[in-house]
């Protein structure tokens, strides 16, 4: 218990330095079908695994989405609440130990010069709501496992407090029999020292009695001689 308190401490420290910054996007380009695609990005502090399924799981909804296996192509994109069914997304992630970036663009000759400024707009949009997000979300887990741990720690108190309950019950009954046994010894050495003298005045009697034997036997013995000597 101990060693998770200090984990989701050591944690929770840590996040709170990593997630306490401003998401910033910017702009930047992909190679994309041997052709220069624009868009925007965001550096993020998280694996590249970790942002790349958010990432994903945030585009989904936005069109057909399929991926080539570095390039996520987006079809009929949805982007500002309007279909544009001509319209191509292109969205990639990549990254280095704790750190990764996404990035979201399009191809100019793809579209029509009227809405690009519009789209375009729209893209910078979404990729800081995304920013925004992932960065609560994983504040969110670091607060769902602080949140676990406390109630752990909560329930190991309560089992601690009925423990210690129980244990004091347990040692009050204990001294309570310990009396009872303590006064049962002594009612015992009493008796004993009864039961002693009794053996000692029964030890006396049977020597008297033994004695008054003997004497009644001699008398038994005089009678007879008397009894023989009747002629």
């Amino acid at each position: 218990m101990n060693r998770l308190i200090l984990t989701i401490l050591a944690v929770a420290i840590v996040h709170h330095t990593t997630f306490a910054q401003k998401v910033t996007v910017s702009k930047g380009t992909q190679k994309v079908r041997n052709e220069t695609a624009e868009g925007f990005q965001t550096h993020l502090t998280g694996k590249e695994d970790d942002v790349s399924a958010a990432w994903n799981k945030f585009l989904k909804g936005t069109g057909k989405d399929k991926s080539d296996g570095q390039t996520l192509v987006i079809t009929e994109p949805v982007v500002g609440g309007t279909v544009y069914a001509k319209g191509i997304l292109y969205a990639t992630t990549d990254g280095s130990g704790e750190n990764s970036k996404v990035w979201i663009g399009l191809i100019p000759g793809e579209w029509g010069d009227s809405v690009l400024a519009t789209v375009n707009k729209e893209l910078e949009q979404m990729v800081y709501r995304f920013g925004v997000k992932f960065y609560k979300d994983e504040i969110q887990k670091q607060i769902d496992e602080s949140e676990a741990a406390s109630q752990a720690v909560d329930r190991q108190t309560q089992r601690l407090v009925n423990e210690s309950k129980s244990l004091a019950k347990q040692l009050t009954n204990n001294d309570e029999e310990k009396m009872q046994l303590e006064k049962a010894l002594e009612a015992n050495k009493l008796e004993d020292l009864v039961l002693k003298q009794k053996l000692v005045n029964n030890k006396k009697a049977q020597d008297s009695v033994a004695q008054a034997g003997v004497q009644i036997r001699k008398v038994v013995e005089m009678h007879k001689e008397r009894q023989a000597k009747v002629n």
